[in-house]
């Protein structure tokens, strides 16, 4: 096999050379663009922490029930249950009264009303959510299984609810009537939120993507989700449907889905380009997921969910004083993660214009190689070591280059000469 020209395997080394650098700045581009999409992420959990903290610090709002025990209002609104006297909400909390552990196998597979699953750390978001559902929507039963819904209602052969049976035979046992229909949630057939729970949270917030503008940050006075607001108790906490799901994942998200919450009407307003899902402010603005705004004036909410700010998170976050140094603390390591991001983008600019030179460097090569000198010609002169630049068959003047000389035979071999030598003696 022939061996490339010297020059040729020259051109192809470096060719190497600079593909291998190319290939080393790509590797380098990719580790900083790594690093970037890392520290956004973290930027991103930092800030709805700190949206977090704002909303458990009842930033823009007046914070009620401040001095209330949280037995206190926790009676206080299943107090406004029984008052909607005739609904099936009344009637479970009613026959809860009558005894704290039901014997009926159809009461203990219901859970609760959806206003006793929840509570709030603010009265004004307390009537803002409670208006967003509606009266029937917080007067719905929550149910953990498909066949409790079948045991509340029992119908006769003609499709007719028969009163004397399901729930209707448990409020006549307590001198109580049922009229009219009633919501009601089944836990096992609710589709859960797809999305990540924050496994390590002991209220297993979810994990949504904030609404962000072009610039990258979240519109102004942005405070989270409606679904992330609502604080669970430990007793409901503890309960999973058999797939593994919790309330927020479950009814809450069912309820509220991706609902944003906001400080101003105006603030609400400007970010509408960005609200896929309703959202409200707490001045008293709804924005509904079909596009309709509720107008008008306010009225008072007969039935709300739980107020108490004594129990937001107490054991993670304690007196609002620690909350507040949390909320510098949040910033503060916001702060450097933006400076490290500044410093990322830098050295990724400078990595790219890196790559680009290379890359042009490497395709100039290709098309026009560099210049290589020319090689010498080697003579075709036989030279005479003895006296270079003669040929020792060329005629000198008066003289027979056949001649016969007594020192010298003109066919005698000679270094560096071409020579015929005579035959010898036995073969001539």
């Amino acid at each position: 096999m022939e061996t490339p020209p010297l020059t040729q395997r020259m051109l192809e080394f470096n060719i190497k050379v600079m593909e291998e650098e190319l290939k080393k700045l790509g590797l380098k581009v990719n580790h900083h663009e790594e690093n970037i999409r890392f520290l956004k992420s973290e930027i991103n959990t930092i800030e709805q922490s700190i949206a977090d903290l704002g909303i458990k610090l009842g930033k823009g709002a007046a914070i009620a029930n401040n001095d209330a025990s949280v037995q206190e209002a926790e009676l206080r609104v299943i107090q406004s249950i029984l008052n909607q006297d005739k609904t099936a909400a009344s009637l479970v909390c009613k026959l809860r009264q009558y005894e704290q552990t039901p014997k009926s196998s159809m009461m203990k597979d219901v859970l609760g009303v959806v206003a006793t699953l929840g509570k709030v750390n603010n009265d004004n978001l307390s009537s803002l959510l409670s208006e967003y559902l509606g009266i029937d929507n917080m007067l719905g039963l929550v149910c953990k299984t498909y066949n409790c819904i079948k045991a509340l209602e029992i119908y006769d052969n003609r499709g007719i609810v028969d009163k004397k049976e399901g729930i209707h035979r448990l409020g006549e046992s307590i001198g109580k009537s049922l009229d009219g229909r009633f919501t009601v949630f089944c836990l096992e057939n609710i589709r859960p939120f797809s999305g990540e729970v924050m496994i390590d949270d002991p209220q297993r917030h979810l994990i949504l993507h904030k609404p962000r503008l072009p610039s990258g940050k979240a519109p102004p006075g942005f405070l989270g989700f409606a679904v992330n607001m609502i604080h669970v108790d430990q007793a409901y906490l503890s309960y999973l449907t058999p797939n593994g799901h919790g309330l927020r994942e479950t009814l809450f998200y069912s309820l509220f889905s991706h609902l944003q919450v906001y400080e101003t009407t105006a603030d609400l307003q400007s970010a509408i380009p960005l609200i896929n899902h309703g959202a409200i402010s707490l001045e008293g603005s709804i924005l509904r997921p079909n596009g309709s705004f509720c107008l008008g004036d306010r009225k008072n909410v007969e039935v709300k969910f739980t107020v108490t700010a004594s129990l937001w998170d107490s054991r993670a976050h304690g007196s609002i004083t620690e909350m507040e140094e949390q909320v510098k603390l949040k910033n503060w390591e916001k702060e450097r993660l933006v400076e490290d991001m500044k410093r990322e983008e830098e050295l990724l600019k400078h990595v790219k214009d890196l790559f680009g030179n290379q890359k042009q460097q490497l395709m100039d090569y290709h098309f026009t190689p560099p210049p290589v000198a020319k090689r010498v010609q080697v003579s075709s002169t036989i030279h005479s070591p003895a006296t270079p630049g003669s040929n020792s068959f060329a005629a000198s003047p008066g003289r027979s280059p056949f001649a016969a000389s007594p020192r010298s035979n003109p066919f005698s071999a000679t270094p560096g000469n071409i020579s015929f030598a005579a035959k010898p003696p036995h073969l001539r």
